[in-house]
């Protein structure tokens, strides 16, 4: 990813020295086992864990005349032992992919556990922010338009489940990935001791792939990719809300906006959106990678190497941008700015209409059928329509003979409470917060 999305903790996983640095330990440890074993000899192991090193620039340039970069990284590794004794040994039994493969599952696995902090971030800035606002009276929309009262901080509580959610995923994800293959040319071990496997996989926090053919499957790559796609999706859903609730004619919530910070070149006046438009796109650039893991699930018999200029892009790309965005998205819930009394505003424009059900229900409850109930109700509600909220709903319904013949004018009128909308919320927040 370009910088500008890039943040230095999650790019050093993807950069070739961390990649060159796992494929050496895992040479290393699978030669210690070796030597164990009897195999090899012990000075293989030994030399790599006192000389073994290697050379990004010298590995380059090794690659670019045998087209092989194992080959090359392992020409730069005997070149730092400078002794063809030891270094011979290096790579006995293994193939490509079990190097490649386990190292990527590390990648992985390293990748994830910065995205599970990065989630963590998120729920602790929501849950913050839900707290504060839980009491915090606003309109519910549907299709746009006003439908019921809610609270902002019930609002929030959706999408910390939804982030909670997105957590347990990961976690899955992450041990769905955490594998190990050390089991040769096409998984058979036929030159190599599953035990020298096992051994890889316990000093890496991996455990030992079920059937390896040459690599991994990458149904569990494909699982890990789109569990960073749901998330993507998640961060999408709260910032196409903030986006609308900044809306100049909504306003009831908005980015937070510094002292020196620029709107437009062109007019002065503009406070955009522009930190939840930014993870708005991130998302789709996050998604982008799902369907090329999906593809890369069917390979040719034991294996082929179509997944692997996928996988050299979709990881370090996906892994970044979301990292960015969790971080983004952290930061922009934290400052959030919120409008309270434009909430109240907007709950009350529209003449009382939110109260349009309770009414319903009520009518029914002194013996009027609900289609007669709903025709009431919609006939005055739709006068409040065309008067465009100057008059309300009650002035309306208390003039209506069909319901002043069942219902006393105060009664009606305590139909109108904003209390009975907020009564679960509370232990609606806490059954959320305890996801």
């Amino acid at each position: 990813m370009i910088p500008r999305y890039t943040r230095p903790e999650m790019a050093a996983i993807f950069e070739p020295e961390n990649r060159f640095k796992i494929w050496l330990e895992i040479e290393t440890l699978a030669c210690e086992k070796m030597a164990e074993l009897g195999t090899i000899p012990e000075a293989c192991p030994k030399a790599l864990r006192e000389k073994g090193g290697f050379d990004v620039a010298r590995i380059d340039e090794i690659e670019a005349e045998v087209k092989h970069d194992v080959i090359a990284f392992l020409t730069s590794v005997a070149e730092h032992i400078d002794d063809p004794d030891a270094s011979r040994y290096v790579h006995q039994g293994m193939t490509s992919s079990d190097v490649v493969d386990t190292c990527f599952a590390v990648q992985l696995t390293q990748a994830a556990d910065l995205l599970l902090k990065d989630l963590d971030k998120v729920l602790a800035a929501l849950k913050k922010r839900v707290l504060e606002h839980k009491e915090t009276l606003c309109i519910g929309r549907s299709h746009g338009i006003h439908g019921e009262p809610t609270t902002f901080g019930l609002k929030l509580a959706g999408h910390y489940a939804a982030f909670a959610r997105a957590k347990k995923r990961l976690l899955l994800a992450r041990e769905e990935i955490a594998v190990c293959t050390i089991s040769g040319a096409v998984g058979t071990y036929a030159t190599v001791d599953p035990r020298v496997e096992e051994h890889v996989a316990e000093k890496l926090g991996l455990r030992p792939e079920t059937v390896a053919t040459q690599v991994i499957p990458r149904d569990r790559h494909a699982t890990f990719f789109c569990t960073l796609g749901v998330i993507a999706s998640s961060i999408e859903n709260i910032s196409v809300e903030i986006r609308h609730l900044q809306r100049t004619e909504v306003r009831e919530a908005e980015e937070y906006f510094s002292k020196d910070q620029k709107g437009s070149s062109a007019m002065p006046h503009k406070r955009n959106p522009i930190g939840s438009e930014n993870i708005t796109g991130l998302a789709r650039v996050i998604r982008a990678t799902v369907t090329p893991a999906l593809e890369n699930v069917a390979l040719w018999h034991e294996r082929d190497i179509s997944h692997s200029s996928v996988e050299r892009n979709i990881g370090p790309d996906a892994c970044v941008t979301l990292n960015f965005a969790l971080n983004r998205l952290a930061g922009l819930v934290e400052k959030l700015l919120v409008y309270p009394d434009t909430m109240i505003e907007n709950l009350e424009k529209m003449g009382g209409l939110v109260f349009s059900q309770r009414v319903l229900l009520a009518l029914t409850q002194v013996g009027i059928s609900r289609e007669d109930a709903y025709r009431i109700v919609q006939r005055n509600a739709m006068q409040v329509w065309g008067t465009k909220g100057q008059t309300t709903l009650l002035e309306f319904m208390s003039k209506d003979e069909d319901v002043l013949a069942k219902m006393s004018a105060e009664d009606l009128k305590k139909i109108f409470d904003y209390s009975a909308y907020t009564k679960h919320i509370e232990s609606i927040i806490n059954r959320a917060l305890a996801s």
